[in-house]
């Protein structure tokens, strides 16, 4: 049923599916009544409509009828294969599951022990799907109108008074029901009433979920006498999303902020009654976002709501824009499960059934509905809820459906076969053209991937769901995940070689270049020209080997690092654990490198020290000098090469790897213990300088140190301007870190 609980009153004919829905129901309402006033059978074929369109559904229909009447009267069953001869359209496609369950149900009414192995052979399809029914104690009729209530339904207008509630405004309406703004009497507060028939358990549904996105049912109560069942709630009064579609279709998409939203909703409020809304956090945020921002704000909050009524075994079944109601604050609220029992009765006319909702419905939703497809409710799952959220999404990000379907789309079989191959290709080019420019990358994946034809693709919960769409509203973490088209990271992202390589050579060359500046001066004062040119001699000689040996160890330590993403870029899977190895590896990069890079410089340390006091006669001060110079060096080195090398692997390498598999837990302590990690390098880079003088001078004579001075006054210029950097490159790792752990660790972000 087709119906707003919102204040933006219904466009009347609009909706072809609700006109057929209702030509149905009166159809099925006039055969019923001649029924009732008719001592003998009404003839049949004087009541279906001349509309071919609309016949067979029709004709469905009024079988059913005709067989409840008559096995009530035991007037004489008649049997499908009479119909069928009489009407030979009802064999351009399979029977219906309910119509075979019609006809076991009259023939029950005569016999108790009805033997359905008869049925079980000719109609095997058929009758699996209604197995369960049958083997219930007591069968529901699957009758599209009930006439009694139908008529007693069309009199009830605004102004009446039933049960508790005066009727104020019609809000909306359908065939089976209509919905209210009223007035409670007893509590003197204002409410939204469903009048409907008498069937389904949509108020049961409802009454079982507290969410502050689900719309909170108070009660039901029923209208026995005149089959009617009547359901009040919450009113929402800012209108609903098929408003806002209203709004965005007159305006267009283009330039448009979250303030569109806050429009529709201040449109809908007013003609329901309701004051001018007062300013909140809330609508100002809203204003703030641009469109895209808007749709992923309202995404989100729906998505959660579909991942609880998940947890609660609920599933939707019907999201569409007429369904999502919203607060005068922009906070929508899902309403409308009543399709959760209506997927009981599969039908020939999925419009009919459906409300014209088909063009929301996911690929084996459609099945579902088709009655010659095996599919049946009981295949579905939450995925095809949030296949339907993200078609609603879509239309709002972009102004019209990602399908081409035909006008009478689901009006016949064929046309909801046309439908479903639709759905079962990924959407094609020329609907991704309609995405604005501004639209964030991380809202059309999380799009495309709810619109998988292949549900196993698809999130597996709306949790997963609302979390990317949490992550499009979180401007620091999407950039990281994806870096503008246009921009150097964007174009080397998953390319991590040549950028750490270079990172970590700036270490190495700073270092190398004090330790030369500083003991060279000293070492050519103490010893020959000879014994100077075979002290370089050995320096080249352990630079040569060790050198080669430090990559070949990096290379095979941080391996995958390096794999991974060329495997991914070039289309290669990797199982989970692989994947959560090379992100381990890629956050210990920046450390691999600095334990790499020091254990060179002290093995360097043990070769030259035995060679040097082999070859010269050093004093022990001297040695302490060299010693003192040789560990600033390899602190140098091994700061200067962590901080980029982590930054870059960090913010290019490290969130490309977070889209390829799932994340857990471990994943946010080693972004935590990396936060921890980077104090303490921040730290060695601050005392640096200092050591460096104090090493530097302390164990030289006056002499030694005006030999040294200039290189170690250049040393705390350089290291002061470098550990500038290198506290720049330090809050932009927290920054980083933050919006990273935001996005494995969906807990620590702030509360809505």
């Amino acid at each position: 049923m087709n119906t707003q609980f919102g204040a933006v009153p219904p466009e009347n004919g609009r909706d072809r599916a609700k006109v057929t829905q209702t030509v149905l129901a009166q159809t099925v309402a006039e055969f019923a009544g001649a029924w009732e006033s008719a001592a003998e059978p009404p003839e049949l074929a004087a009541h279906l409509p001349t509309e071919r369109a609309l016949r067979r559904s029709a004709l469905i229909e009024l079988i059913k009828v005709d067989l409840h009447h008559r096995s009530v009267r035991r007037q004489g069953g008649k049997r499908l294969d009479e119909y069928r001869a009489e009407f030979p359209e009802l064999d351009i496609a399979p029977l219906p599951p309910d119509l075979i369950y019609e006809e076991i149900t009259a023939r029950r009414e005569l016999d108790r022990d009805l033997d359905l192995t008869e049925y079980e052979q000719r109609y095997t399809q058929q009758m699996a799907r209604i197995a369960d029914r049958l083997d219930a104690d007591h069968f529901r009729t699957t009758l599209l109108a009930d006439p009694a209530a139908q008529a007693t339904l069309d009199t009830i207008n605004p102004g009446a008074t039933v049960d508790d509630f005066d009727m104020l405004i019609l809000l909306g309406q359908g065939a089976f029901g209509r919905v209210f703004l009223a007035r409670q009497r007893s509590m003197q507060r204002l409410v939204a009433v469903k009048i409907s028939h008498d069937r389904g358990s949509e108020g049961q549904t409802l009454a079982q979920l507290d969410h502050e996105h689900i719309v909170r049912v108070f009660d039901q109560r029923r209208i026995a006498d005149q089959h009617l069942k009547l359901m009040y709630m919450q009113y929402v009064p800012g209108g609903t999303l098929l408003g806002v579609l209203r709004l965005l279709r007159r305006t267009g998409v283009e330039g448009k902020t979250g303030r569109l939203l806050l429009d529709a909703v201040d449109e809908a409020a007013a003609s329901g009654g309701v004051l001018e809304p007062q300013p909140s956090e809330t609508r100002a945020e809203l204003a703030r976002l641009s469109w895209p921002e808007a749709v992923a704000w309202l995404g989100s909050r729906l998505a959660s709501a579909l991942d609880y009524a998940n947890h609660a075994g609920v599933l939707h079944r019907d999201i569409k824009p007429a369904n999502v109601l919203l607060t005068v604050d922009g906070q929508p609220k899902l309403a409308d499960f009543n399709i959760s029992f209506s997927r009981h009765i599969p039908g020939a006319s999925p419009a009919a059934y459906f409300g014209g909702s088909l063009s929301y419905m996911s690929p084996e939703q459609l099945e579902a509905c088709h009655p010659a497809m095996t599919t049946t409710a009981a295949d579905l799952d939450t995925r095809s809820d949030l296949y339907a959220l993200a078609v609603v999404l879509w239309e709002l990000l972009t102004g019209r459906l990602p399908f081409a379907d035909e006008r009478t789309a689901g009006e016949s079989d064929t046309s909801l076969e046309r439908m479903i191959e639709l759905r079962r290709r990924p959407i094609g080019d020329r609907f991704t053209a309609d995405i604005p420019p501004d639209c964030p990358a991380v809202l059309q994946h999380a799009l495309l991937t709810c619109l998988s034809p292949d549900p196993a693709h698809r999130f597996a919960t709306g949790a997963e769901l609302a979390n990317q769409l949490d992550l499009t509203l979180d401007r620091a973490a999407r950039d990281l995940v994806d870096p503008p088209s246009h921009s150097i990271r964007a174009k080397l992202r998953m390319r991590p070689m040549p950028v750490v390589t270079l990172s970590s050579l700036l270490g190495q060359v700073l270092g190398v270049l004090y330790l030369w500046a500083h003991d060279t001066r000293l070492l050519n004062v103490e010893f020959t020209p000879d014994a100077s040119a075979r002290l370089l001699h050995l320096a080249i000689l352990v630079g040569a080997i060790g050198y080669p040996i430090g990559i070949v160890v990096l290379l095979y330590w941080c391996r995958l690092v390096f794999i991974v993403p060329a495997g991914l870029r070039r289309g290669k899977h990797f199982d989970e654990q692989t994947l959560a190895h090379a992100r381990a590896d890629t956050l210990a990069c920046g450390d691999r490198i600095a334990v790499v890079a020091f254990t060179g410089w002290a093995l360097s340390l043990v070769i030259f020290l035995p060679y040097l006091a082999y070859t010269s006669d050093l004093t022990t001060r001297f040695t302490m000098n060299l010693i003192a110079s040789h560990i600033v060096a390899a602190a140098v080195s091994v700061v200067y090469s962590y901080f980029p090398v982590t930054f870059f692997m960090l913010r290019w390498y490290y969130p490309g790897l977070l889209g390829t598999g799932q994340t857990s837990p471990d994943d946010a302590v080693r972004l935590r213990r990396l936060a921890r990690r980077s104090r303490i390098y921040l730290g060695i880079a601050a005392s640096v300088p200092l050591i460096g003088v104090a090493g530097g001078l302390i164990y030289l004579d006056a002499a030694q140190q005006q030999t040294v001075v200039g290189p170690t006054v250049i040393l705390c210029v350089v290291t002061l301007f470098a550990f500038v950097g290198a506290l720049r490159i330090f809050y932009a790792l927290e920054s980083d870190l933050h919006a990273l752990d935001r996005i494995v660790d969906p807990r620590s972000r702030r509360p809505e």
